[in-house]
């Protein structure tokens, strides 16, 4: 006798009702979040600089976009080396399902597409070393993008550093470490909280090694670097409409970079107020008024950022259902 196959619909079904709620409910707690924080950002646009040049905004819109393709490109690139080809369609939906919760510390909430692969066999721990990886390699980007102003970042080399030795220590523990044995290890190690708070950490260092491959590790990187250097010349087209200021596409490139580096080492959700505020200097730096400096910011945060909100939350409606 066949056993039955576990379909999409039929975990959905075998969920509580009371258990759909609490996830519901999260859900709808996090919009609100979002929202607010949204409009905190929203009121203070004022969009008249940029009416003449809406061209150029629409574009930076578009590579925003553009940065999300690949980015999925990429991710179902990881799930194929774990085995799993699934459709395009079903990955570009779980990957942006992730961006609605991207405002959490860390984008650490981005884990919750982890839930749309159980019913296929894809085992959380899979997941959370792609997604460890994922996260490296961009960090990765971000400090070569930053290299291109270096001369420019007396104030930052600190952060950029810290970034430095923190994707430094992280890859090579992941690449030396006999995490395997770790894991084999701790699996006849009597119970205890420790252990059950190391065991999935462990778990995800076992798979994440595999994302390490040279060339899946070369790809993973050069795809990450375009992805993200077009997010960055979305700033410098919107920053031409603004005001008559050479600002090139590396110094583009290494403001962007730095300010997001920023961020993520704050550990606040999205970065908010920390990668506005270095975003901002850094544009007054380059000679932009204080008021062109935090319009640009603004705005590039609303093409890059809350963009990713709105289209991620989209994408978990779409996908109800489908745990």
């Amino acid at each position: 006798m066949s056993t039955p196959i576990l379909t999409p619909e039929m975990s959905a079904a075998a969920v509580p009702w009371w258990r759909r709620v609490l996830v519901y409910g999260f859900f709808a707690l996090f919009a609100a979040w979002c929202i607010k924080a949204f409009h905190h950002d929203i009121v203070q646009i004022d969009l008249s600089p940029l009416r003449a040049g809406w061209t150029a905004v629409a574009i930076a819109a578009a590579l925003s976009l553009f940065n999300y393709a690949l980015r999925v490109w990429r991710w179902r690139l990881y799930l194929q080396r774990l085995g799993h080809d699934l459709p395009w369609g079903f990955v570009s939906l779980t990957f942006m399902a992730g961006f609605a919760f991207t405002l959490s510390p860390g984008k650490l909430g981005e884990m919750v597409r982890a839930r749309y692969y159980q019913s296929y066999g894809i085992p959380v721990s899979a997941v959370t070393g792609a997604f460890f990886v994922e996260r490296l390699l961009d960090l990765a980007v971000m400090i070569l993008l930053a290299v291109a102003v270096l001369a420019e970042l007396q104030a930052y080399r600190a952060f950029l550093w810290v970034a430095v030795g923190l994707v430094g220590a992280l890859l090579a523990s992941v690449a030396l470490v006999p995490w395997t044995r770790v894991a084999a290890h701790l699996m006849v190690v009597h119970q205890g909280k420790l252990v059950a708070a190391l065991r999935p950490v462990v778990n995800m260092l076992v798979s994440a090694r595999q994302f390490l491959a040279p060339g899946l590790l070369l790809s993973g990187l050069l795809m990450g670097l375009v992805a993200w250097g077009a997010e960055a010349v979305g700033l410098k087209l919107v920053a031409d409409v603004v005001a008559p200021i050479e600002l090139s596409i590396p110094a583009a490139m290494g403001i962007y970079a730095i300010a997001i580096i920023v961020g993520a080492l704050s550990f606040l959700p999205g970065g908010l107020g920390s990668t506005e505020a270095v975003m901002a200097a850094l544009l007054f730096a380059h000679g932009y008024t204080m008021p062109q400096a935090i319009l640009l910011t603004l705005v590039c945060r609303l093409l890059t950022l809350w963009l990713a909100v709105v289209i991620g939350w989209l994408c978990v409606w779409a996908l109800r259902g489908k745990t």
